[in-house]
């Protein structure tokens, strides 16, 4: 299976149905009254972890993921259904970044799930609009669309310890002596492609071993396998220095293979910290060659003297691991003790402010005289408004009037006929002149005499002027 651990994915979450604005018609019941259903939700696209995944090679693939839409409502209080959600299955140990590069969540535990695109709200039937002074509304809202979003996934191995080395440092020969895993071992660099995870048991502690890539000068830059190496190293709690005391090429030693490794450590950005704050142990390694070990036993002084822990081994002849084992599971049982979780989980509040209107008003540079309206709610309400009916036009207006938008508006000097903009919609500002929005009712259903333009008279009004022409006739006779 080949291994991936970085993906792009284009998430579309459902969208949500309309509302529907529909009357009861029955034999001898001229006033059914309204009963629109409602429109059902879009479904959410939610990422979860499994520990039975261990690669993102499925988004790789396929990167389009969509949630199912909303049902349609109907009338006779029938709602729609709900869209159905999207699961979409990670490994564990998945960072999700956003398109600016920032960390929205990292995806660490068995059963832990982040909604990556949330699904749009169904809009209300008329049934569900319904009040004393509206009875019967001729409208409906319309349903939100589903959230489109752009994320990028990285998988970045969850282990206790990290194997820091040159290629053919003999990383893999290492972790497949310290555990059962049996990466692939051959006599050429970057025999390693991808990471390999080793358990490793020494008393009591049990941890996991990473035998990532192998490192070289200017990986932090993206030179090689560096960042596929760095990205995994990043959540290891020990990091151990692999080096080889028995290569032939020439201008290396143990002494300036740390160097250049630790250089690289120091050059690498990471999401979770520095990676030289992490406790750093050393192997020398390949001591079972004879000039190996004479070279482990020259530069181990001046290690020891930089305040590393060295250790002498052999992969091959097994020698000097068990002491490294132990070693290693000290400092991780120490990193353990030291990141404690607390025995209840924290609750957060995040209570409104006092002086949180829920929108802002701020003069718009692109149009003289013009403002933008921006919040949660006035541009939800815009996105449920159906725009070619009066009456809903003047609901929106309600809700905008009551939510404070207009008194604002006129406290920063809007003039009637300012453009004001709401989301992706621009109209022209006409404050109510002193209208009660609590004890306005409206007119005909469909029509919000608020918004009446026409000078064309209506049909009762011509209606009763008719009656009277013809009663002026009757009583001149």
């Amino acid at each position: 299976m080949k291994f991936v651990d970085r993906v792009v994915l284009h998430l579309a979450a459902g969208n949500g149905a309309h509302g529907v604005a529909s009357i009861h018609r029955e034999k001898f019941k001229p006033l059914g009254g309204p009963d629109g259903g409602n429109g059902g939700r879009g479904g959410d696209v939610v990422l979860a972890v499994d520990t039975n995944v261990h690669t993102l090679l499925d988004f790789h693939h396929h990167p389009h993921q969509k949630a199912g839409n909303g049902g349609q409502a109907a009338g006779g209080h029938r709602n729609g259904a709900h869209g159905s959600d999207l699961r979409l299955r990670v490994p564990d140990g998945t960072v999700v970044l956003d398109e600016n590069g920032d960390v929205l969540v990292d995806l660490t535990g068995p059963g832990t799930e982040f909604v990556a695109a949330r699904g749009g709200q169904g809009g209300l039937g008329n049934a569900a609009l319904a009040s004393t002074k509206r009875k019967a509304p001729g409208f409906a809202l319309l349903g939100e669309p589903g959230e489109e979003r752009e994320l990028v996934l990285e998988l970045k191995s969850v282990a206790d310890v990290g194997l820091v080395g040159f290629p053919s440092a003999g990383k893999s020969s290492l972790i497949a002596a310290l555990s059962a895993a049996r990466p692939k071992i051959a006599d050429y660099p970057f025999t390693t492609l991808v990471p390999n995870l080793g358990v490793v048991s020494a008393g009591t502690t049990t941890f996991t071993v990473a035998d990532v890539p192998g490192l070289i000068p200017g990986a932090a830059a993206g030179k090689g396998l560096g960042l596929d190496f760095l990205r995994h190293v990043e959540r290891c709690a020990v990091l151990l220095h692999v080096l080889d005391c028995a290569t032939l090429e020439p201008g290396r030693d143990p002494l300036s293979d740390l160097d250049a490794l630790e250089s690289e450590l120091s050059q690498y950005e990471g999401t979770f910290g520095e990676l030289l704050e992490k406790p750093r142990l050393v192997a020398l390694n390949k001591i079972d060659v004879p000039e190996g070990k004479e070279l482990a036993d020259l530069v181990r002084p001046d290690l020891e003297a930089r305040g590393l822990r060295v250790f002498e081994i052999s992969a091959v002849s097994h020698a000097g691991l068990r002491e490294l084992t132990f070693a290693l599971a000290a400092a991780v049982q120490a990193d353990r003790a030291e990141r404690a979780l607390p025995e209840s989980p924290r609750i957060v509040l995040r209570p409104r402010a006092v002086d949180d209107a829920g929108f802002t008003v701020s003069p718009d540079p692109a149009e003289p005289g013009g403002f933008i309206v921006r919040g949660e709610k006035p541009e939800r309400w815009i996105r449920q408004t159906a725009f070619d009916n009066d009456e809903a036009v003047g609901y929106l207006a309600d809700r905008l009037a009551r939510l404070g938008v207009e008194k604002e508006l006129a406290k920063q000097g809007a003039e009637r006929g300012a453009p004001v903009t709401i989301g992706d919609v621009s109209f022209d500002f006409e404050p109510t002149g002193g209208v009660d929005i609590e004890d306005w009712a409206p007119g005909r259903r469909g029509t919000d005499e608020r918004l009446d333009t026409s000078t064309r008279s209506r049909a009762d009004e011509r209606l009763a002027a008719k009656k009277s022409r013809h009663t002026g006739q009757w009583d001149e006779e």
